[in-house]
């Protein structure tokens, strides 16, 4: 069966067929994607990360369908009409929509208006119609008056109701539907009469009407969302004209009277039967592909959030702001250790501004602070502008941090075993002072859901959502690489090959056995064994190790080549590192075995010339336009600096140091045209924006990133 599977994922995704097998033996050898893409480019041809998925994708979907089909053929096999051309032909079917198109006229019926008739034994009269030779009907019917059949016309009206329901059932009448639909179909939507107040925000869609196939993703789900919500009847549906002119066509034939009889059916079916069956289907699939790409967009999203520039470890004073409640300080070692918290109350209504100059100032002092990170929430503009104004015994840097997610981390079971002697308001500092460090290994901890990119994250298919964003999660951290002596368990958890529990493992280890020394000690981890090793090891760091290898992204498996190279040019691995004039000496082709070719030498070369380097750019002070602190400051025209914090299909929402975010939307992010956003723009990315408009009543403010 692999042999087929292969042969479709080869058609569909135009790769190599000997790639795409030997890529699926590794998925069912148990290794995950960023392995493959890394550490066996020789043996998938080079497929990276995208590449490999789609291919597990596809590969799975295929499985999927095999089982159903075995349902299929099952279920027709056990009411005895398995013919071996049916089955054959199910056999050979690799479609789920003809699929269910062939088991449809099988699938069990008990109340069908058609069934009843059957059961009164018009069916061979629904036969006789069909053929559409009979002139006189009614002549025909009245032999079928019997038994729960009262009169002729009854008959006929039971013999169309089984003939509505064989079109219904006929692949090439749902196939001229389909076109149909795809072609002139439209999404509508009609506010709910009473609810225009409570679904103000909905107005665009209070009478909304355009083809589905020119709907995005972001409109269908907002309708999608409102009709969840009580607010609008949402409706798909095509002109019926095209659709019973084309039935007609190909079900009405001559012109005796049991061709009415087979057009009045026609018409009966395509509304009570095809119709609602067809919008149903192009509901669900026009939601599946509105998911899909409102998941990639979260997921792209969440990668940029996952890889923004750290800080790096050094001395932070995280603070989350507020005006009543005061900020709540906390001090954190170059490891994320917590050394100190207190609040302080600079705003209203205390106003004990000079009091917290003192504290700011002597904390700085007294725990060699480097950096400071502010929740960018309530009270965070002012609170930077308060502590940017001081004046500190040190070089300090001040940035602005998300505080999306963070009260959810500190009110989770994860912060209360970090921190059990500490309330949410300390641990939601802590959060915000780690962001800035190391956000991907901060950012870990919380629902990715919950950290504030993307669009209707809680209208999609949520299961599909996970997956993306646990793989995307995946993806990010074996990217970067993770400390094996300081990786919480939640960061360990999505190194690939470990999971939940081998991360608990490890850090167990480490707690009763002290820093690991190389990374064969991870053997000796409990139910940590040779796949896990192999999956794993390579995206695992020692820093300061006695084989400074086990500090790259050379897997263990390659060590003997880098050894090797090193023994042939008379130095030691060290030197191999250290000095660049020895890796020129270093000829690759020599090197090359049936294992090792040259991407994994070229990986290796690279890796020698920055070991365990960071992928992630430096993080950059940014500064607002202090004159700007509220939607009624902005004026059409003016230019300001921005941050980007949020990107969708549509165009990208920048934070202008102010509650609401203004849109820039895709039609004014540059002056050429541009089908995708993130072909200009990046979360964090830091920018210039022009205000278009602002609507004070609606919160919304329109910018431009053209001419600025």
């Amino acid at each position: 069966m692999q042999t087929i599977y292969t042969k479709i994922i080869t058609q569909s995704l135009s790769i190599p067929e000997r790639n795409v097998s030997k890529t699926i033996d590794l998925l069912n050898d148990g290794a995950t994607i960023p392995f493959i893409s890394r550490y066996r480019k020789e043996v998938t041809g080079g497929l990276d990360e995208v590449a490999v998925n789609e291919i597990k994708q596809q590969y799975e979907k295929l499985c999927e369908l095999t089982k159903r089909k075995e349902t299929v053929l099952n279920a027709i096999d056990e009411q005895g009409k398995l013919t071996p051309e049916l089955k054959s032909t199910i056999e050979n079917c690799w479609d789920s929509t003809k699929l269910e198109d062939i088991y449809l006229p099988y699938k069990s019926k008990k109340h069908t208006r058609a069934e009843i008739a059957r059961k009164k034994g018009l069916e061979p009269l629904a036969k006789i119609l069909m053929a559409q030779y009979e002139r006189y009907v009614y002549s025909r019917a009245e032999q079928f008056v019997a038994g729960d059949v009262e009169n002729a016309a009854d008959a006929l009206q039971g013999a169309r109701d089984i003939i509505a329901e064989w079109i219904s059932e006929n692949k090439v009448a749902r196939n001229l539907m389909r076109n149909i639909f795809s072609r002139f179909a439209f999404i509508s939507s009609k506010v709910i009469a009473g609810k225009e107040t409570e679904g103000d925000k909905y107005r665009d869609y209070f009478n909304y009407s355009e083809l589905l196939s020119k709907c995005t993703s972001h409109r269908l789900l907002a309708m999608r969302r409102g009709e969840d919500e009580k607010i609008l009847r949402v409706g798909i549906t095509a002109d019926e004209t095209y659709g019973i002119e084309a039935l007609t066509r190909r079900f009405v034939k001559g012109c005796f009277e049991s061709s009415e009889q087979v057009e009045i059916a026609v018409k009966d079916s395509y509304k009570r039967l095809l119709k609602p069956g067809i919008e149903t289907e192009f509901a669900t699939l026009s939601k599946e592909k509105a998911d899909e790409q409102a998941i990639k967009v979260f997921s792209e999203n969440l990668r940029q959030l996952l890889l923004a520039p750290p800080v790096g470890p050094k001395r932070v004073m995280g603070i989350d702001p507020g005006y009543r409640t005061g900020c709540k300080i906390v001090c954190l070692d170059a490891m994320g250790n917590l050394l100190h918290n207190e609040t302080i109350y600079p705003h209203p209504p205390q106003n004990e501004r000079s009091k917290a100059e003192t504290k700011i100032i002597s904390l700085v002092e007294a725990y060699s602070i480097d950096a400071i990170a502010v929740g960018n929430g309530t009270a965070g503009r002012e609170t930077e502008y308060f502590l940017t104004h001081l004046r500190y015994n040190r070089q300090i840097q001040i940035f602005a941090v998300s505080e999306e997610g963070a009260s959810i981390y500190s009110a989770s079971k994860i912060a209360r075993d970090e921190f059990p002697d500490y309330d949410v308001t300390v641990r939601g500092a802590v959060s915000i002072g780690r962001r800035l460090m190391d956000p991907l290994a901060e950012l870990v901890k919380i629902d990715p859901k919950s950290i504030g990119v993307g669009q209707y994250q809680h209208d999609v298919n949520q299961t599909k959502l996970k997956q993306s964003l646990d793989q995307t999660v995946e993806s990010c951290v074996n990217l970067v690489g993770v400390n094996l002596n300081t990786a919480s368990k939640h960061l360990l958890t999505y190194v690939s090959g470990l999971g939940p529990s081998l991360a608990q493992n490890i850090v167990d280890y480490r707690t009763k056995n002290g820093a690991f020394e190389s990374r064969k000690d991870l053997l000796k981890v409990p139910r940590l064994g040779a796949k896990a090793y192999e999956q794993a090891a390579g995206f695992l760091r020692i820093p300061n190790a006695n084989n400074p290898l086990d500090n790259s992204a050379v897997h263990p498996e390659s060590y003997h080549v880098v050894e090797t190279m090193a023994k042939d040019l008379n130095c030691s691995v060290s030197d191999l590192i250290n000095d660049k004039s020895w890796r020129t000496k270093i000829q690759l082709k020599k090197y090359v075995t049936e294992k090792t070719g040259m991407p994994t030498l070229s990986d290796i070369m690279a890796e020698l010339d920055k070991p365990g380097r960071d992928p992630r750019q430096g993080i950059k002070v940014f500064e607002f336009d202090a004159n700007i602190k509220s939607i009624s400051d902005l004026k059409e025209g003016i230019v300001l600096p921005g941050i980007i914090n949020n990107i969708t299909n549509f165009g990208c929402f920048v934070d202008i140091g102010i509650k609401e975010k203004g849109l820039v939307h895709i039609s004014a992010m540059a002056d050429r045209f541009i089908s995708d956003p993130t072909e200009i723009v990046a979360v964090h990315q830091h920018v210039k924006v022009k205000v278009l408009n602002v609507d004070t009543e609606r919160k919304r403010i329109q910018l431009s990133m053209i001419n600025v």
